[in-house]
């Protein structure tokens, strides 16, 4: 069985020149170039947002652990250790909230190499 990289070689072997120029274009972006275009475009400014918020929960859960660790009585450290808990999980969900999107991304930059592949065929003929 061949692996991935095996079969993009026999893809780009196989492709004119034009495609390939088209493929190269349209390359697959990495972990941080996914994760770095979430800001950009028309929903850039929820990404925005949303790691605003992450931060600050985050700070906040930092905060609380720490007076969790620091309480020398009951009550003071269920308080602090209950709240960091939940919002250390909560800036933790909201940054896992952008993965969809992430995949979404990658799906439609593939669709639209495709339809450039295509496109490109249809007006060689």
């Amino acid at each position: 069985m061949t692996n991935r990289n095996d079969l993009d070689k026999m893809i780009k072997a196989a492709l004119t020149g034009h495609d390939r120029e088209i493929l190269d274009g349209t390359e697959e972006l990495g972990w941080f170039a996914l994760g770095l275009k979430q800001f950009t475009g028309k929903l850039g400014w929820v990404t925005w947002v949303l790691m605003v918020v992450q931060t600050a929960m985050f700070i906040a859960g930092a905060y609380l652990g720490i007076k969790f660790l620091n309480a020398t009585e009951l009550l003071p450290a269920v308080k602090n250790g209950i709240g960091s808990a939940v919002l250390l999980l909560m800036a933790t969900q909201l940054k896992l909230s952008l993965m969809p999107q992430m995949q979404a991304d990658r799906v439609i930059r593939e669709v639209k190499r495709l339809q450039l592949i295509m496109a490109s065929h249809q007006d060689g003929q």
